[in-house]
């Protein structure tokens, strides 16, 4: 087993140095703990090797990732077995490809702030942002979200000091309520988040709720 940890930073066509899992491995462990029937849940996809070998050996899975991993990410490892990925059990599998997964994205709440802040350029910016938190946004329990005058032009003086913007972005952050980044099951008819009816549908057939 120890070579397979050596020689899998390929497998599934997506390369990373450490911290990768050989699907030998992944394999053994299937067939220690699941039995016929089981939905394999990986909270942590990571780039996808426990659900591609769960999909290679014809198993039920759901994966859950919040990173983004760009050339490895799973979703690009998943779509490269569907196209016949030859690498790790494949050969011991026979595994020639077939079959499809769902791919499903959170609606974003706050992260849909964070993600504006972060590609703000200048305090004027960042100031039309703060005036949409303060209506549109989570914020911490704690937090006035009423915008005086002079917290403004606080903010403002901020940003004319060494590392000004990265401060600013720094404050806005501390803002938003990071339990709240994305939009809640609870919420789903919330007219504020304009969920279509599609996606209504999606979720409650998800949680068998039809």
């Amino acid at each position: 087993m120890a070579a397979d940890f050596g020689n899998c930073r390929n497998e599934g066509g997506v390369e990373l140095k450490s911290g990768k899992k050989p699907e030998k491995l992944i394999k053994r462990i299937f067939e220690m703990v699941v039995k016929k029937g089981d939905i394999v849940l990986d909270f942590f996809m990571g780039c996808g090797t426990t659900v591609a070998v769960a999909h290679k050996i014809g198993l039920q899975y759901i994966g859950i990732e919040q990173l983004g991993y760009g050339k490895n990410d799973s979703l690009i490892r998943l779509q490269n077995v569907i196209n016949g990925d030859p690498t790790g059990i494949s050969e011991s599998e026979n595994w020639k490809g077939g079959g499809d997964f769902i791919s499903c994205e959170l609606m974003k709440s706050n992260q849909a702030f964070i993600e504006k802040i972060m590609k703000a350029r200048d305090s004027d910016g960042l100031v039309q942002i703060w005036k949409q938190l303060s209506e549109f946004s989570y914020l911490k329990w704690y937090v006035n979200p009423t915008m005086p005058q002079e917290a403004i032009n606080n903010f403002m003086e901020i940003g004319k000091e060494e590392h000004g913007l990265e401060n600013q972005k720094k404050l806005l952050m501390e803002l938003l309520d990071k339990n709240q980044l994305y939009v809640n099951l609870s919420e789903i008819d919330d007219r504020r988040f304009a969920v279509s009816e599609e996606d209504k549908q999606l979720n409650k057939a998800f949680y068998q709720e039809l």
